[in-house]
């Protein structure tokens, strides 16, 4: 027999517990919706929170590898740019020299085309520069060495993490060195064959000779003069010839470099949003279930409030007793 009590109304208690329960639930589903995390914090799930919060970090070091990709290509391509130019002066160069060979010619004339054709040169190595950068043109006594640009951002197994790089050695595209000729792929010394009458003799030539720069010892400058012998010319065709073969080198070195960074973009991009794509299925809420969950709880409030009611009305059922 269940005793009736005025002092400890355990119904009333029972359903006070519940609508309590009940409203704590609900507050959490109402986060939930209102933040649209399923984990917030830490203290919603420690293991989660972690892994989410390490990855976010992650997220950001990538979004800054985004940016050093971008501007390390548009130094590649800027680069590019001008040894594909210096590859269309230097071809020009050398029809003119083909042109020379002709008998009868005015071969002082054609030096005078290929001065400003070497001019240009000059003008297209020295503007190729991007953010204070240039690979095609150096006027230091340190050479312009080995460009790195930052290409990825990676964690190992065991937490460490490191950042690679994609490297370019200048050597191979500089054009013009300043400071040491023998540095500049237009102003080194080329040695060649040439006819030497009925026999053949070696020689040296060189493009352009630069300003505070000195011509490797025993080499000719490409250059004509009325009375420049048609072996010479030979020599110096063979020469401009094996520059461009280098130029053309590089140039596709540069054009492999462009469609590295333009696939390694790709990936950063695509790794971003994967990376996104899991920390969202470890901490977002599922707002069709949690509305579900919140409407089913609204039902529950209400009738634990019901319940609520009923029980304090029992105390007042007992005053009947007493009535008369």
């Amino acid at each position: 027999m269940t005793m009736t009590s005025i002092l400890t109304n355990s119904a009333a208690m029972a359903a006070l517990q519940t609508l309590r329960s009940i409203n704590t639930n609900m507050e959490e589903v109402q986060n939930r919706i209102s933040s649209g995390y399923r984990v917030e914090t830490a203290a919603d799930n420690a293991a989660y929170w972690s892994i989410a919060t390490t990855m976010r970090s992650d997220n950001a070091a990538l979004s800054t590898v985004q940016d050093a990709l971008g501007l390390g290509a548009a130094k590649v391509d800027t680069s590019y740019a001008g040894m594909s130019s210096a590859i269309d002066v230097v071809s020009e160069i050398k029809a003119k020299l083909v042109a020379a060979r002709e008998p009868g010619v005015d071969k002082t004339k054609i030096n005078k085309e290929l001065t400003e054709l070497k001019n240009q040169l000059a003008s297209a190595a020295e503007s190729a520069s991007f953010s204070g950068e240039n690979w095609l043109y150096n006027d230091s006594t340190t050479p312009a060495g080995t460009k790195s640009i930052v290409a990825s951002f990676n964690r190992s197994t065991n937490g460490t993490v490191s950042v690679s790089t994609l490297d370019y050695n200048t050597a191979a595209s500089i054009l013009i060195d300043t400071k040491d000729a023998t540095k500049g792929q237009l102003t080194k010394a080329v040695g060649v064959t040439q006819p030497n009458g009925t026999t053949t003799a070696t020689a040296t030539y060189h493009l352009i000779a630069v300003a505070g720069g000195t011509a490797p010892s025993g080499s000719d400058l490409v250059e004509l003069t009325s009375s420049t012998s048609y072996d010479d010319i030979e020599g110096m065709i063979k020469a401009v010839d094996a520059i461009l073969s280098n130029l053309t080198d590089s140039a596709s070195t540069l054009g492999a470099i462009t469609s590295r960074i333009d696939m390694q973009e790709n990936f950063v991009a695509n790794l971003m949003d994967v990376i996104d794509k899991g920390v969202g299925r470890l901490v977002d809420a599922d707002m069709n279930e949690e509305s579900t969950r919140l409407k089913a709880l609204q039902t529950q409030q209400q009738l634990g409030i019901q319940a609520l009611s009923i029980a304090n009305t029992n105390s007042e059922n007992i005053l009947r007793l007493f009535q008369q």
